[in-house]
């Protein structure tokens, strides 16, 4: 073997390492998480509208089915799309979805957001996230509204970035599917 190739195979060892060293400090940071339907949801702390807030995190809602949706007040297709999550929540609600709406307005938008809920008729769960490195980032989030709906097993079966029809016959099947599935 040459010098030539010596220093070669050295070299590429030596990136192999770094990358491999790079590649475990993501895994272990949870950067390379991919948050898709299939993969576990993370868990999530937010806060609730009322006074003085409460803290609540989705591994209150295990066992159960969930659909997340993360929004924002100045958001037009949330606007949008809120009326059909409240009458998937009236429809379903009773049959065990658990609906919860996590606001990522900036601090300081507690009034606007409650304001939100009173125009819209909101009866689900509103909770409050303005940290930055909260659940937008825990849930790598790239639009608004996303949506995710999470099955008994904790897992994500289906996302879905901007405004949907979701009280529409397909995402009722869905969900009504998810409902009749025994928790593992």
């Amino acid at each position: 073997m040459t010098a030539r190739n010596q220093y070669a195979l050295i070299g590429g060892a030596v990136a192999l390492v770094i990358g491999l060293l790079f590649a475990g400090t993501k895994l272990l940071s949870g950067q390379l998480f991919m948050v898709e339907p299939g993969t576990k949801a993370p868990n999530f702390e937010a806060v609730t509208l009322d006074s003085p807030p409460r803290t609540k995190s989705l591994d209150e809602y295990r066992g159960q089915v969930v659909l997340l949706n993360i929004w924002a007040t100045w958001c037009e297709p949330c606007r949008v799309e809120m009326p059909s999550i409240e009458a998937l929540h009236k429809a379903l609600g009773q049959k065990g979805l658990k609906v919860i709406a996590v606001s990522v307005d900036e601090p300081g938008f507690e009034t606007q957001i409650g304001d939100f809920v009173r125009q819209y008729g909101l009866t689900f769960q509103i909770l409050y996230d303005s940290d930055a490195a909260g659940i937008r980032k825990q849930y790598q989030v790239t639009g608004y509204p996303e949506t995710f709906i999470i099955g008994k097993d904790g897992l994500i079966r289906r996302k879905l970035i901007g405004a949907a029809d979701w009280n529409s016959k397909g995402n009722r099947a869905l969900i009504e599917h998810l409902l009749a599935e025994s928790a593992n």
